[in-house]
């Protein structure tokens, strides 16, 4: 976690500069974007919540992800995590919403996506972004590191 609070600091104090908030829904990250944001002194000022949400029952309690939000859209994708943002952002009603989606490994998921691969997502003002990353390694815990790495580098560069 100590190699991430540089940038959760990061996005903290433009968040808090800027008085916007973030929800964050995370799946393969493990609930470490939201650990690491709140790790920050202040994280009250733009921290509204988080959850893991690592199943279908886990989307449908915690971000109303029914069946019929997500009609044609698959887990592990860059239209999941998308929808995910989205839905976070609106049930907490907060400035950004950030989502992470994948498969940390040692093996891939049922998708058919290896070990590696996540995508993440910000929705806010200046509108819906998601990208892939894929670390092609099957080490679970650094594959967590890196998917909450990038998902706070993506808030980050939205930030601007």
């Amino acid at each position: 976690m100590d190699s991430l609070l540089p940038l959760a600091r990061k996005v903290g104090e433009k968040l808090k500069a800027r008085k916007e908030t973030v929800g964050v829904s995370e799946s393969s990250a493990g609930g470490l974007v939201s650990a690491v944001l709140l790790a920050v002194p202040g994280a009250s000022a733009y921290f509204m919540g988080g959850a893991v949400v690592y199943t279908r029952p886990a989307g449908e309690a915690f971000l109303t992800a029914t069946k019929e939000k997500r009609a044609g859209i698959r887990s592990s994708s860059e239209p999941w995590a998308t929808l995910a943002a989205e839905l976070v952002r609106e049930r907490l009603s907060t400035t950004w919403g950030l989502a992470e989606t994948g498969a940390s490994g040692p093996t891939g998921n049922s998708y058919g996506d290896p070990a590696g691969h996540t995508c993440v997502a910000v929705v806010g003002p200046k509108g819906k972004i998601a990208r892939t990353l894929r670390t092609g390694s099957n080490d679970r815990v650094a594959n967590m590191r890196a998917f909450a790495a990038e998902a706070l580098t993506l808030l980050d560069e939205q930030l601007g």
